[in-house]
């Protein structure tokens, strides 16, 4: 994709994103017809629909050659081509959305040729925008964001999530990995949202994170966004980061990366998107 395309794409993104902003404040705290997924932490509620439906539609009168990939229109096996494809988490953190903790977002990725090209997550309650094109850094509401220079695993904020997943083999593995790392670290949080959490690296507010079962519209802006801000994303396990794995490390620099991985001893072999 040339430049003067993709940076047409960021534009379109943006104001997508913006106007869904706005969807999701309306709609904040008055939430009915809240349905279940996969367990009774694995939420949907109307506004996630209706803003994935919002952005798909407008994104395809602009591009109608692109391809599209969304958690609420996801029918079970993901369909990811070489072809230029937007993956869209339209509420990412829908527990907080539903509870009014501001923690939730609209994330949009781009990928062309299976390289994820373009990031955007935009928190209309913290009232943050970030945004990364593939070369040409991180921007947080327009300024430039930089990860920190933690490299040691005792001194990191980590950050990391109990996830949706209620089965008893997800809850041992979270516990197993949580109970080793939580006192080599300088201190945990959780604030349920993935692509959030990229984000509070990419702008050096936290140090490190991973979470298992996650899909690759919780990650693909975040992964991109981490990148241009000079950081490192892998798999937990060690190796090389791979979107439709449902899991993800990301920190600072590659050295605390792989002393994070290192103290993960409990790994959970998932299905891939």
């Amino acid at each position: 994709m040339d430049p003067k395309t993709l940076k047409e794409c960021e534009e379109a993104a943006v104001e997508l994103a913006k106007h869904a902003g706005i969807m999701m404040m309306e709609t904040s705290g008055k939430c009915k017809n809240i349905e279940m997924k996969i367990s009774p932490t694995d939420l949907v509620t109307e506004t996630d629909k209706a803003v994935e439906k919002y952005i798909f539609d407008e994104l395809r009168k602009r591009f109608p050659s692109h391809k599209f990939i969304g958690e609420e229109s996801f029918t079970g096996k993901v369909s990811w081509t070489s072809e230029p494809t937007w993956i869209i988490d339209p509420i990412d953190g829908t527990m907080n959305f539903i509870h009014t903790f501001p923690f939730a977002c609209i994330s949009i990725g781009l990928t062309v040729n299976k390289d994820i090209v373009l990031g955007l997550v935009y928190s209309p309650f913290l009232d943050k925008l970030y945004v990364a094109r593939k070369g040409n850094g991180a921007y947080c509401n327009g300024a430039p964001i930089r990860v920190s220079r933690c490299d040691k695993l005792s001194e990191a904020l980590l950050i990391t999530e109990l996830g949706g997943d209620r089965e008893q083999e997800a809850k041992k593995a979270i516990e197993t990995n949580i109970t080793n790392i939580i006192w080599k670290v300088h201190g945990l949080r959780a604030v349920g949202s993935a692509a959030l959490n990229a984000c509070m690296i990419a702008s050096g507010h936290i140090d490190c994170y991973f979470e298992t079962g996650l899909h690759c519209w919780d990650m693909a802006a975040g992964v991109l966004i981490i990148r241009e801000a000079g950081g490192v994303v892998i798999d937990p396990t060690g190796s090389e980061f791979n979107l439709m794995a449902r899991r993800i490390l990301g920190a600072s620099n590659e050295k605390l990366a792989r002393e994070l991985s290192a103290n993960i001893v409990k790994h959970r072999d998932l299905e891939h998107d």
